[in-house]
């Protein structure tokens, strides 16, 4: 078989990592304590890093570097120090997400190699090359695609000489990834920050359909899958789980690393995957891989599940049996730590040794002999000279403190300078001070793989540029987003712009949208952040019709196309922009004229943003707070559903309602539009009104959503009353803030409060 097969395992702690590269990944993504989506793993130092990387590829093992969360403004300086340090590694990749951190890379960078995270929620074909120039080297696919998505979405990246990874085990969310703000919203544990609180495993009061953890899916496993997944053209096959032990990793990554193998060899798969049992899981479930959206991809328990597979197994029924089938798990469990603890305990990532010995005689060159330990596998010795000779000098002489002086810098992160020698260097002579910094660097140079030492990046102060030309000092605008076809009528009642919320999914060869935006020019296109397969398809085709002079899109593939056409763009606020860099990726790159910030980050975070030149800022001050969208249906736990899985009428005609309460009594709305997929929501509508006062200069647009979405069995504010309500306010009258809580008693704005 001529296709490299990449697998790529989690690392949390140090022991895991080790574990990994032990049982043959072929490569292995961890994060610092800092920048990583990960914060309730155990994660590592820079210096631990370094001792990993070395390790890593003396078992032919990559290290690929997790920087993948949004990023604030004021942390691009603490960023661009970490990158420099990591260009002078051989790190073999960095995870990201967050678009101002490709611009970054891409600027002061360039030698890194940037894998797109999962957190971009990858999933239809204009996003590849959208990534591909932002500087992305590979892509992660959206854990929901099936293999008919997966296949074509890899022959878009073959293309575009990109590599792709596919998630083959580990746990599911039940959002799309990078689109959740459960957590965020409700205790400001961002998910795009890495600090999820995990919403969906938590218990809920019982619901109709009798489940009290309504939203907890089993883990993800395409063990059984690596045929059809390698046809299917993947390079690289990904286990989650950073957050997991040494055990438990290993444990996965042999059983993968043996079915790979064995496939590869025998053209069979020749193992059964009872092993992945013995280790922690909530049962298994290949259902998003397949196409096959059913009931059984929930479990209304999200703790360890392999107690139970092998009691069911093992079809005990005494008291008796079962508590000899859960000893011997118990007894294997132990064995597994114990056989994975003696396998790791003798891998090193210490410092390596360093010694630097000095000689000298009158008239000859100063020599530098440089000494460690496992840090090439040519050689550990290496021999400098000066390029002038010794000459007599009392006044000016080197001693072993001017040395001392030069050299201490190569005790660093990767070595232990445990001794400077000078006993061979004859006392009271000297050679240029000049050479001694050129035998430095050279010494750093052999140090760091023969590669020149690149200085720090440091980031030139960004200019705020002042309102578009065409704003002038004007207030800022009011805009109003809609989704039915009756409030077109409102238009007639305001001039403020009015953007119409077009479908996650369509019949195909649909028309309607191509009319309805042609007959009704006033209509600024907005689109949604999740589009697949034919959806997408559908979707480009609307852009392609209509040529719309503006649109509004939440996808970055949809945003791909419209530059390409020619198309003025705005981003919406479902791309997590948080910070100018980002802002200055979509304008350079794509020709983006405009963006919303994002309702995650708060107003000092917000304040620091520095505008591009003709670039406009936008923000949504009223709407539904999305908490989660999932491909899953929520009503097959919370009140039912006839149907035992999702089928292609689900999307186009279902719009149930109902609402989920968990135990601390905090009320959640689920919302199933038609033509949308399923959504929950805060009981509490977003509303903000204060951003108005503190930063109307900073945003040229302030929104309105005025899409019934996410409301649930409430009634919904009158429409016409809300915009009068908002555009008085935009004119400076702050009597009606009174007015506009009483006509949205249920609110909150405490996002801008609290931020990232």
């Amino acid at each position: 078989m001529s296709q490299k097969i990449e697998l790529l395992a989690p690392g949390g702690d140090v022991d895991a990592i080790k574990a990994a590269i032990i049982a043959g990944a072929d490569a292995v993504y961890c994060g610092l304590d800092t920048f990583n989506a990960r914060n309730r793993a155990s994660n590592i130092s820079f210096e631990e890093l370094l001792g990993i990387i070395r390790l890593a590829h003396q078992y032919q093992c990559r290290i690929f570097l997790t920087l993948n969360i949004v990023i604030l403004e004021n942390e691009f300086k603490a960023l661009a120090k970490l990158l420099s340090k990591l260009v002078n590694t051989t790190l073999d990749g960095v995870i990201v997400q967050d678009l101002g951190m490709f611009n970054l890379i891409k600027k002061h960078f360039p030698s890194l190699d940037v894998h797109a995270s999962t957190q971009l929620t990858t999933h239809n074909a204009g996003q590849i090359p959208f990534l591909k120039k932002l500087g992305a080297s590979r892509v992660n696919f959206s854990r929901e695609l099936n293999l008919r998505e997966i296949t074509a979405l890899n022959s878009v990246c073959n293309n575009n000489q990109m590599l792709s990874e596919v998630f083959v085990h580990g746990s599911l969310c039940v959002a799309f990834s990078g689109l959740c703000y459960s957590t965020s919203a409700s205790v400001g544990n961002s998910g795009n920050r890495g600090r999820c609180s995990q919403a969906c495993r938590e218990e809920y009061e019982t619901t109709p359909s009798g489940h009290n953890f309504p939203l907890n899916l089993k883990d993800n496993s395409a063990f059984f899958d690596l045929p059809a997944l390698i046809d299917a053209g993947v390079h690289s096959f990904k286990i989650e789980g950073r957050i997991k032990g040494a055990s438990y990793v290993h444990t996965v990554v042999d059983s993968f690393r043996k079915q790979i193998d064995g496939f590869v060899e025998t053209g069979e798969l020749t193992q059964d995957g009872e092993r992945l049992y013995k280790v922690f899981n909530r049962d298994f479930s290949n259902a998003f891989l397949r196409g096959d959206l059913n009931q059984s991809m929930f479990i209304d328990n999200p703790r360890d599940n392999s107690k139970n597979h092998v009691i069911d197994k093992s079809n005990a029924i005494s008291v008796v049996q079962i508590q000899e089938v859960e000893q011997n798990l118990q007894d294997e469990k132990t064995q597994i730590n114990v056989t994975v603890n003696d396998k790791i305990k003798h891998l090193s990532i210490e410092k390596l040794p360093l010694t630097l010995t000095f000689s000298g005689e009158l008239n000859n060159p100063l020599t530098l002999t440089i000494k460690t330990q496992g840090f090439s596998v040519e050689q550990n010795s290496y021999v400098l000279q000066s390029s002038s000779v010794l000459r007599q000098s009392d006044s000016f002489s080197i001693d072993k403190t001017a040395i001392e002086k030069r050299f201490k810098s190569l005790n660093n992160a990767q070595f232990d300078l445990l001794a400077i020698d000078t006993e061979g260097l004859t006392a009271g002579l000297s050679v240029p001070f000049k050479e001694l910094t050129l035998l430095k660097n050279q010494a750093a140079k052999i140090l760091n793989h023969n590669q020149t030492v690149l200085p720090e990046v440091r980031l030139p102060a960004l200019e705020h540029h002042p309102k578009t030309p065409l704003a002038g000092a004007a207030k800022a605008k009011l805009s109003l987003l809609i989704c039915e076809t009756e409030d077109i009528s409102l238009a007639d009642f305001t001039d403020a712009d009015i953007y119409f919320k077009l479908p996650d999914a369509y019949k195909r060869d649909c028309t309607k949208y191509v009319d309805l935006l042609t007959n009704h020019p006033r209509l600024i296109p907005w689109f949604p952040a999740v589009l697949i397969g034919k959806d997408y398809d559908v979707a480009v085709n609307i852009l392609v019709k209509t040529k719309p002079k503006l649109i509004v899109t939440n996808n970055t593939g949809i945003a791909y196309e419209a530059n390409r056409l020619g198309i003025q763009w705005i981003a919406g606020p479902f791309l997590n922009t948080t910070n100018s860099y980002a802002l200055m990726a979509l304008k350079e790159e794509f020709a983006c004229s405009g963006a919303f910030i994002s309702n995650e980050i708060n107003h000092q975070q917000i304040r620091k943003i520095a505008r591009p030149e003709n670039f406009k800022l936008f923000y949504s001050i009223y709407h539904p707070i999305l908490l989660m969208t999932s491909r899953q249906c929520f009503f097959q736990q919370s009140v039912g559903c006839e149907k035992p899985r999702i089928d292609n009428g689900c999307m186009l005609s279902c719009d149930k309602k109902t609402s989920i309460t968990n135990l601390k009594g905090v009320e959640y709305a689920i919302d199933k539009q038609k033509a949308g997929y399923p959504s929950i929501y805060n009981k509490d509508q977003f509303l903000n009104m204060q951003i108005i006062d503190d930063l109307a200069e900073l945003f040229d647009g302030f929104m309105v959503d005025l899409t019934n979405i996410g409301a649930g069995d409430r009634e919904s504010p009158d429409k016409l009353e809300l915009i009068k309500h908002f555009e008085a306010l935009l004119q400076g009258q702050s009597a009606v803030q009174t007015s506009l809580n009483e006509l949205v008693p249920e609110s909150t704005f405490i996002q801008y409060h609290n931020g990232l």
